[in-house]
């Protein structure tokens, strides 16, 4: 009987594996798993079908062109989108030029210079700098920002760039009445906005740089800035533009702040100072007013799309950057 037992081999590793039988509660994870991202997928699809065939009345009525179609007259029942798209695109851009070089340099002096002392009450204020209601900065930019910008900066911009000419025939850059709300004034209370979102995602691709590569520049004599321009930066130059689309995506799709500050005028802007609006903005003050199967909730529902498309293809655009840098 010993020798029985002596002489007998062990069962390989995969007949173990393969004899072993599946639990249900293993199983019923693993189909929780799937139903989750299938909701993810689902919803997004939904939200996407919705507001095309919601805004499919407004293609029909006034064809391919309702996207660069310069008039927005609910009297008439014209509709075209240009105006909230540039409005959209203009102040999104200007807001991400204001904060990326502001960002990076927080997340810089947090990754090198900050003093450990204060690296956590620093990042917690950042932190609180995203927690604040959109709301909040509205009002904010309307009875704080907007006059400061009307009675100081508008004026001297105006004076100081005076001699730039203008882009064609409309638009006159800093050449307008100082009015405080419009276009800069929105990309200012957008570029507070996204700061936060920026300097924690670049905080974050920085401290992920491999220490060696800081430390072999800093053996050879490089500086500070040496360091980051050739060393650092190079190594995530990914992920510091992902951080970048990140922001655009937020300031995209943002309403009520702007709908305070940028004036709410449905038509092509003539300067930095000129009122407008966005595409959430013109949603935000016509879709009380718009009637069910109206043309006008057509041309809402159209614009909605349009931002959504856009606001998914940027965000589409981060996340493949900061995958392709982990991935290298």
């Amino acid at each position: 009987m010993m020798e029985t037992t002596a002489s007998a081999k062990p069962l390989p590793a995969k007949s173990l594996i393969g004899t072993r039988k599946p639990h249900l509660a293993d199983n019923s994870f693993h189909i929780s798993l799937y139903v989750a991202g299938a909701i993810v997928v689902v919803v997004l699809a939904s939200i996407l079908l919705i507001m095309f065939l919601g805004g499919r009345q407004a293609f029909e009525t006034f064809g391919i062109g309702f996207i660069w179609s310069t008039e927005w007259n609910p009297v008439t029942s014209i509709y075209g989108a240009l105006p909230a798209i540039t409005g959209t695109l203009i102040t999104a851009l200007l807001a991400i030029i204001i904060a990326w070089p502001i960002g990076f340099g927080i997340a810089f002096f947090q990754t090198e210079l900050c003093p450990r002392a204060l690296r956590a009450p620093l990042g917690i204020a950042i932190e609180l700098l995203a927690a604040i209601p959109s709301i909040v900065y509205g009002m904010w930019g309307f009875f704080v920002l907007a006059p400061f910008m009307a009675e100081y900066v508008q004026p001297w911009l105006t004076e100081t760039f005076a001699w730039i000419p203008p882009l064609g025939e409309n638009f006159f850059w800093f050449s307008a009445a100082p009015l405080g709300v419009g276009l800069m004034t929105a990309s200012l209370v957008l570029a507070v906005m996204i700061l936060p979102f920026i300097a924690a995602t670049t905080r974050d691709v920085l401290l992920s740089t491999p220490q060696l590569l800081k430390d072999g520049a800093y053996a050879m004599g490089a500086t500070r800035w040496e360091s980051l321009t050739s060393v650092v930066i190079p190594a995530v130059r990914g992920s510091l533009f992902g951080a970048v689309f990140l922001g655009l995506g937020r300031a995209l799709g943002e309403t009520m702040a702007v709908v305070f500050v940028i004036g709410n005028a449905t038509r092509m802007p003539d300067s930095f100072f000129a009122p407008s609006a966005s595409i959430a903005s013109v949603v935000a003050n016509n879709f009380p007013e718009s009637e069910p199967g109206s043309i006008q909730l057509a041309a809402l529902l159209g614009l909605g799309f349009i931002l959504f498309v856009v606001s998914f293809g940027v965000l589409a655009l981060a996340r493949l950057l900061l995958r392709q840098e982990r991935m290298a």
